[in-house]
């Protein structure tokens, strides 16, 4: 007999939500020196100093240094930059505050500290079981604990295994790192941080957070614990993004959305992801497109070539029939959004999407996004090759072959 690997379920071993959460920085036991990781717009909003507030409430005093030059789609550089400031400071806990970049990098930062001798071409390689891979990544958490705070309710980089790195000089390629290692300790969401939210960007973080969840619900390591959390992200998502955005003073709204990104999160960190992201990634990285977006314009396209019934699927223990269609379908009736047959249910799922878009002013295509078409269509082949070579191509339930991705691309850019 085959002998396959339990199933798992991982998450923060503290998450800590509503509003005021943020107190907990008051109390975390065992830290004297904090490294806050941000971004220029968060010491603007004064959303640093309501960090060190209540680091400064301690009752023993705890030493800050604050690092505040994260860009979005942080690079190799800025990570070694600021894990030079963290050998100088060598702190016991690293507060990444700000959205998917600012903790993403400083889950990079947190590596690179705890772990000087890493070799970076280790950590991008692929693997077909998480746990058991030809690189091993280091334990983290010996020199520091790592505490996140989002102030976007889009990446779910709060509760998850992933971060995302981008190698500007060769290219802005963008590599998903992914190990449990890389979890935050502890989580705080805390919706005060995100009011003051543009629209743009609610509307391309929550867009994100849709497509977390859905593809965590379809993909092969899908499981009853990750099936209800992605399914209840998907519901918060369709009732409160659209107040969330018409009205940014919606505290409810607001609130219920930042925890849908926590909620897609801890579900796609044990599901995983598949080719929406997985295009996305090199779409964004070579085309300057915000992540969200990126994965919006895809969405409807992805979730048709998903329903079809393969010629082959993605071969994985715990997968033994394609269920997809089905999957997709059950979202829809869950939403109640109509439909008699399999086939219109999904229809009505990719129509649902659209509308939600158009409710949010989001682009239709990647043409909508001012992509050049000549430009694009020059570089689909090299995307394609690099999107079927991106680790969450992997857990997709229909495995692609590189000229259906390009077909995608296409559909994507022209808005078919």
């Amino acid at each position: 007999k085959r002998r396959v690997n339990m199933q798992w379920f991982k998450i923060p071993p503290k998450i800590y939500f509503e509003k005021g959460s943020i107190q907990y920085l008051e109390q975390m036991p065992n830290i004297t020196r904090a490294f806050i990781v941000t971004d220029p717009t968060m010491v603007k909003l004064g959303y640093v100093d309501k960090a060190l507030y209540y680091l400064r409430k301690r009752k023993v005093y705890c030493h800050s240094e604050i690092y505040s030059e994260v860009e979005p789609d942080p690079s190799v550089e800025t990570i070694m930059r600021g894990v030079q400031m963290m050998n100088q400071f060598q702190p016991d806990v690293i507060i990444a505050l700000g959205g998917g970049s600012a903790i993403d990098a400083a889950k990079g930062m947190w590596l690179f500290y705890e772990n000087p001798e890493t070799s970076f071409d280790g950590l991008r390689l692929r693997f077909m079981d998480i746990r058991k891979r030809a690189f091993q990544f280091p334990n983290l958490g010996r020199k520091a604990q790592f505490v996140a705070i989002p102030t976007t309710s889009g990446s779910g980089s709060e509760v998850t295994s992933f971060s995302v790195i981008t190698d500007k000089e060769h290219g802005n390629i963008k590599y998903p790192l992914a190990d449990y290692e890389l979890t935050p300790d502890v989580a705080i969401i805390d919706p005060q941080f995100v009011r003051t939210m543009p629209k743009s960007i609610t509307a391309d973080t929550g867009l994100d957070v849709l497509t977390h969840a859905i593809e965590a619900y379809v993909s092969v390591l899908a499981s009853d614990y990750t099936n209800a959390l992605a399914m209840k992200a998907i519901e918060l998502i369709f009732k409160y993004l659209p107040r969330s955005y018409d009205d940014p003073a919606d505290e409810v709204a607001r609130e219920k959305v930042h925890n849908a990104s926590t909620i897609a999160g801890m579900a796609f960190t044990n599901a995983f992801l598949g080719i929406n992201h997985s295009l996305a990634h090199k779409l964004g990285g070579e085309f300057h497109i915000p992540h969200g977006r990126a994965n919006a314009v895809l969405l409807p396209h992805v979730i048709r070539y998903n329903s079809q019934i393969p010629t082959k699927f993605t071969i994985f223990p715990k997968y033994g029939k394609f269920v997809a269609d089905y999957r997709y379908a059950q979202i829809s009736r869950q939403l109640n959004l109509g439909g008699t047959t399999q086939e219109e249910q999904v229809e009505a799922l990719i129509t649902a999407v659209k509308d939600l878009m158009k409710h949010l002013n989001m682009p239709m295509s990647i043409r909508e996004c001012g992509v050049d078409e000549q430009t694009f269509l020059a570089k689909v082949p090299e995307l394609a090759q690099r999107a079927f070579e991106d680790q969450c191509t992997q857990s997709n339930p229909r495995y692609p072959l590189i000229s259906e991705l390009e077909e995608i691309y296409k559909k994507a850019y022209y808005g078919d």
